[in-house]
Formats: C-alpha cells, sequence, structure tokens
C-alpha cells in the first residue's frame, strides 16, 4: 500500500498537520509521500493540475493507494479515488466539498468580478506566508468537480470539525448521508484540527489498519 498525503490550498507539505501527520508515519516506519501541491506555481493553480500531478506520484505495479488529503487536498483526493481505481481507501480531513459556495461569497460579488475581469486576485498563502496572485481559471476550474460525480464506493473515513468556520460540517454531513461507504468522525475543533491530531490519528491508524 502506497500512502500519499495532500495538504490544503494556499498551504504546503511544511503545514502543521502535514508534519505531524509526516512525523507518526516515520515512527511507524511507513513512507509517506507529501508532494508540494504549489508545483512551484501557486499562481495557476488548479484542481485538474493537482489530480494530474497526484496520479503521476502512483506506481505503475497498480500498487493500492491510501490518499489523506487536507480541506482542498481531500476534495481533490475524493476526485482521484473517484477517477482511479488504484485508489482503495480515502481520508478526509475537513474535506473541501462545495469549496467555491463557501469561499466565494467570503469574498463578495464585486471582488469575485474583479477577479473575473483582471484574472488575477492576491490571495495570503499560508505556506510562504505572503500574498500570491491567483489566476481565476482556479474558480472555472473548479466549478466542473461537484460532489455529485462521487459515487464510486471507496472506503471512506472523514474527520471533520464540528466548529470549522471555513467549511461548515453539512458539507460532510451531507457527502455521508447517502454513502453508505463513508464513516463521519465530528470533532469538537474548527478547520485546522489542530487541537485533536492525536484522535485523528488513532482514527487514520485503525481505520488504515497501521502498525
Amino acid at each position: 500500500m502506497h500512502y500519499i498525503y495532500l495538504h490544503g490550498f494556499a498551504s504546503s507539505p511544511n503545514s502543521a498537520k502535514a508534519r505531524d501527520i509526516g512525523d507518526r508515519f516515520t515512527q511507524i516506519q511507513t513512507k509517506l509521500k507529501i508532494p508540494d501541491l504549489n508545483a512551484g506555481d501557486f499562481s495557476q493553480l488548479t484542481i485538474t493540475r493537482q489530480v494530474a500531478q497526484v496520479a503521476a506520484e502512483f506506481s505503475n505495479d497498480s500498487t493500492p493507494v491510501t490518499l489523506i488529503g487536507s480541506s482542498l487536498g481531500g476534495l481533490t483526493a475524493a476526485h482521484l479515488g473517484q477517477q482511479n481505481l488504484q485508489v482503495q481507501r480515502l481520508v478526509l480531513l475537513a474535506p473541501a466539498f462545495g469549496f467555491l459556495s463557501h469561499w466565494l461569497p467570503k469574498l463578495g460579488d464585486e471582488e469575485v468580478q474583479r477577479w473575473r475581469q483582471e484574472k488575477y486576485i492576491m490571495v495570503y498563502h499560508y505556506g510562504e506566508q505572503r500574498s500570491l496572485p491567483l489566476s481565476y481559471d482556479f474558480v472555472t476550474d473548479a466549478a466542473q468537480y461537484q460532489e455529485k460525480l462521487l459515487q464510486r464506493p471507496i472506503s471512506t473515513l472523514i474527520l471533520h470539525g464540528k466548529k470549522d468556520e471555513v467549511i461548515p460540517i453539512e458539507a460532510s454531513r451531507d457527502f455521508a448521508r447517502s454513502r453508505p461507504w463513508v464513516e463521519l468522525v465530528e470533532l469538537d475543533s474548527d478547520h485546522a484540527l489542530g487541537n485533536v491530531m492525536k484522535e485523528i490519528w488513532q482514527a487514520i491508524r485503525l481505520f488504515c489498519q497501521l502498525p
């Protein structure tokens, strides 16, 4: 089994969650790949690019893959699981279901209109600790990744904070409700999940049958 961790939007392999989970995999002597989904060019980020980049990490010998994805990385992992039979397990941490419907209203109509016209918007990048331009192509690309397309019965564990201020827990509840192969664990936390990493690791270890 190959394990790959997908970090969130405007984040990096150096995020607190990526480092925490990476360290725990190291402790049990199990390899975890953590690709940098910024790919050296955050400005041209799209979900399609992330999907292609992660799929290129899969081995050619059809070794099964477990994807662990955080936020937008979780959404990307879910679509990879739909498209690729090599993916046999998903662990989704506060997955960004309905990402645009939660994010764009916070920007406001005027800002979104300006973004569409000017082609770029400045976004604070937590990995780089500075604002970087992001192409409007991100929005047009993301619009095609609809949750209703995710129908492959793939063994899935979702861990989501009940106080999530970015992606409301209802997004994961709605997703799990119509998919009996999805297990949803609700945690007393926010989007960062920083206070429940120990519980998250225990859940991952059990679900993935790790040593």
